[in-house]
């Protein structure tokens, strides 16, 4: 029997104009701390963005999530937040804020292969 993994996850999303509330899904970050997993998975719909915020600069987007990415991820470059232990990666980036790049609450779940979850969450969620 292959173990089960308990797992949180939270949807990375664009909010283009705050003061609005609307957003688009861009992304997944899925953590466990008993397999001291986290990784982060994004794909921007650049047309589906314009269609939000014509005016929105795609170019510092990307940049902007993969900082994003590179908290999670735990590299050098993601700065002193990066250095955090994974659990404590994962709660600060999802912790609720008013910003253009956001995270829904945490969902949890159970699975056998956390890459192949986060990669299904990806489909289901942002694709």
């Amino acid at each position: 029997m292959q173990e089960q993994h308990l797992y949180e996850y939270a949807v990375l999303r664009v909010v283009p104009r705050v003061e609005r509330e609307e957003f688009l899904n861009v992304g997944i970050i899925l953590f466990c701390k008993k397999a001291k997993f986290i990784k982060v998975l994004y794909s921007v719909n650049e047309a589906k963005l314009q269609l939000f915020a014509d005016d929105m600069d795609v170019e510092q987007l990307h940049l902007n999530v993969k900082a994003f990415a590179k908290v999670a991820h735990g590299e050098k470059s993601g700065g002193p937040i990066g250095q955090f232990d994974i659990p404590s990666r994962f709660r600060w980036l999802t912790a609720i804020r008013s910003s253009a790049i956001q995270t829904s609450r945490p969902h949890s779940g159970l699975c056998n292969d956390l890459e192949q979850t986060t990669q299904r969450l990806l489909e289901e969620m942002v694709l």
